[in-house]
């Protein structure tokens, strides 16, 4: 029997979703839920209803796994605690500072239903949080440094999309070369979250709207801008569309660390991406955790988890017997 999954929301995340689904043997994709009027929602998918998101609590026998694809900066905190009241569901919640009371926020609402929710599925939080805890596991002596980019960031962008008299944006993430020359060295630098990384924000306005208000939002917005050098460009929506409409990302997880009595060895572990889709990536990350939700929700497990709570084996669609004989 095939997994059912359904999609919440149809933009960059849905869509990538929707084609993760497809490669995915194990799994059919039974509806499309959207805001917006599902007569105006066009997918790729042939056969599959997009439904009012309206409708959604009627759908609760019919879908083994909701995909939410809304944002961290105001969906997600909303949508995790209360659709995991309805369905099994993954997220993509990628403010790190918040993940904590996020957690605490589905785990309640999950419990309480019976219901497993997954938060914080993709590669950054993800699988970059898997590279430093293994990395922390196997080093405990010696320091982290994660570098994100160059590439565009998804849910930067899309807070940036949020402050009025914004039409559009792009945000790109940009590691600072001499930072990450410095770590692969084995020095140990102490960087501050300024001396890492860059922000780069290109942005079109609304018709009349107040540049110096949306400037100043962006560079001092919490968990999002405040903390790092920001430069803010202000174009054309034509410009937009013709220099920016990629979404490559990627980065880099490294520890430098030591063993031996007197700390004589050095090592480096270092865990990259390059990735020509930010979102299509994302999602098939996310298509793998809702493999491994259906089968823990199979269980009888309910709550919340993070990717660090679940064992590699639930995420594939191989039986154990085939992972011990060809990947392990």
């Amino acid at each position: 029997m095939s997994i059912r999954i359904g999609i919440l929301g149809y933009g960059n995340l849905g869509r990538g979703v929707e084609c993760a689904v497809e490669a995915n043997p194990d799994m059919e994709l039974v509806a499309v839920f959207t805001r917006r009027d599902p007569a105006s929602v066009k997918i790729w998918s042939q056969g599959v209803p997009v439904v009012s998101v309206k409708d959604v609590a009627d759908w609760q026998d019919k879908i083994d796994v909701m995909i939410l694809c809304g944002g961290s900066a105001t969906d997600l905190p909303k949508q995790t605690p209360e659709y995991v009241k309805y369905f099994n569901v993954i997220d993509s919640f990628d403010t790190h500072a918040r993940i904590p009371e996020h957690f605490a926020d589905v785990d309640k609402a999950a419990k309480e239903s019976g219901h497993l929710g997954i938060i914080s599925v993709g590669w950054d939080p993800g699988l970059f949080s898997l590279a430093r805890v293994y990395s922390n596991a196997i080093l405990p002596d010696g320091k982290d440094y994660t570098f994100w980019g160059k590439g565009v960031s998804q849910g930067h962008s899309d807070a940036i999309r949020r402050i009025k008299g914004v039409k559009d944006a792009k945000q790109y993430t940009v590691p600072v070369e001499s930072a990450l020359e410095a770590v692969r060295s084995g020095s140990n630098p102490e960087l501050t979250t300024r001396e890492k990384h860059t922000r780069e924000c290109f942005v079109v306005l609304e018709d009349g709207a107040d540049a110096a208000y949306v400037e100043n939002a962006i560079k001092t917005m919490p968990n999002y801008f405040d903390e790092y050098d920001t430069t803010v460009h202000f174009i054309s929506e034509e410009e937009l569309q013709r220099d920016h409409s990629g979404l490559a990302h990627g980065g880099f997880v490294i520890r430098s660390g030591a063993t031996g009595h007197e700390k004589e060895h050095k090592h480096i572990i270092e865990f990259s991406l390059k990735l020509d889709s930010n979102p299509e990536f994302t999602t098939s990350v996310l298509v793998a955790y809702a493999r491994a939700a259906y089968r823990l929700a199979k269980e009888g497990q309910t709550g919340c988890r993070t990717v660090l709570d679940i064992a590699p084996a639930y995420l594939c669609a191989q039986s154990g017997e085939e992972l011990r004989a060809h990947l392990l």
